[in-house]
């Protein structure tokens, strides 16, 4: 009604934060998609939903040890055709990294240190996407 009086009224951006981050996984061609903000996403003609990261991944979790300057991460996981980890991405408020990996390839990885709060994000072919807060996998001398 209002566009046929003439009042308009923008919608404000939305300004897509990371610490938003939504992950999509084609299930066709395995594309890796993300958006921030309210996002209408599609792949080999299909519309993809938005991943719910559990995060009640015991069989999942990741060891975390510091490296130089850097965190190396492993995991005790499958990684044949049918089972494996597909990426492995860690989100903060600012930056955001992601590793792809690949069947029969070692389930281990090396990210940049991130700030406080970060989060990292594992996407298992057969159980979905995981969420972990890195400082809480840090040894507790690390934290």
């Amino acid at each position: 009604m209002k566009l046929l009086q003439g009042e308009l009224t923008p919608n404000r951006p939305d300004v897509g934060k990371l610490t938003n981050l939504k992950f999509y996984v084609c299930p066709s061609c395995g594309n890796i998609l993300t958006g921030t903000g309210a996002a209408s996403i599609a792949c080999c003609g299909r519309q993809l939903r938005p991943l719910s990261p559990s995060e009640d991944g015991a069989n999942h979790l990741p060891k975390i040890a510091e490296v130089e300057d850097e965190y190396y991460v492993t995991l005790e996981h499958e990684m044949q055709k049918d089972h494996y980890l597909l990426f492995a991405a860690c989100v903060n408020d600012d930056s955001i990294w992601l590793n792809r990996l690949y069947p029969e390839q070692s389930p281990a990885f090396r990210l940049p240190r991130m700030k406080r709060g970060a989060k990292l994000y594992l996407y298992c072919t057969k159980h979905s996407l995981f969420k972990y807060n890195i400082q809480s996998l840090l040894p507790p001398k690390q934290r």
